[in-house]
């Protein structure tokens, strides 16, 4: 038996199509949640209420501390059980949203902290207003020099994508897996998913290099 046939590749291109624009599709979506929520987190943390802050940050931590396969469970065959019924899609875009969140708004956090402190004495003295000092002053600052590490998060999402088999969403990866067992045929279809995997975590890094760049070029950060 041949190791690689290529008609099992060609075979296999429409299931592969079919599941890296699900694929693609989950990446996009949850990384747009994970990015503008992780930002309200980061805002509400900073907060002069102690309370609210600690709050904030007992349940970043305790999404972060749990299995991201975990919570999709819990979201999908828990919910129900209470009355709660969301469709898989929903809860696979969500979950993953909330999950990488947590994470983003440490890197924001991060780069809000390490904006230098007399930038608010600066906006204080010039009685800028809460919202635009925010918005015109500390996070031009502050996120320029993460998006190396929120990119990280967004390949890194990606390449999760397949616990969104466990709730019969048909991803890449599944897809690939149903081709080999409808075919008795496993390395071509397993083989073409790692690769478009790889270039698609290639062109991420390449896009968010360049992102990068120009950020820090437009704010004169470099």
């Amino acid at each position: 038996m041949n190791i690689w046939d290529w008609s099992y590749v060609w075979e296999a291109l429409p299931y592969l199509y079919r599941g890296a624009l699900v694929t693609v599709q989950a990446t996009l979506l949850s990384f747009a949640i994970a990015l503008v929520l992780g930002l309200i987190v980061a805002l509400i943390r900073q907060s002069p209420n102690r309370y609210l802050c600690t709050f904030m940050a007992e349940i970043v931590e305790f999404i972060r501390s749990t299995p991201a396969l975990l919570q999709v469970f819990f979201a999908y065959f828990v919910g129900p059980q209470f009355g709660i019924v969301i469709p898989a899609w929903t809860v696979g875009i969500g979950v993953l949203g909330i999950h990488y969140a947590a994470y983003c708004s440490e890197v924001y956090r991060s780069g809000i902290e390490n904006v230098d402190g007399g930038q608010w004495e600066a906006c204080t003295a010039l009685n800028l207003s809460r919202l635009r000092t925010w918005r015109a002053i500390i996070l031009p600052q502050a996120i320029p020099p993460i998006v190396p590490a929120l990119g990280n998060y967004f390949v890194g999402l990606f390449k999760e994508t397949p616990i969104l088999a466990a709730i019969a969403i048909l991803e890449m990866l599944q897809q690939a897996k149903n081709f080999g067992g409808n075919h008795y045929r496993y390395i071509e279809a397993i083989t073409m998913a790692g690769f478009f995997y790889l270039v698609f975590s290639l062109a991420a890094s390449a896009i968010v290099q360049a992102v990068s760049f120009w950020l820090n070029r437009r704010y004169h950060l470099q």
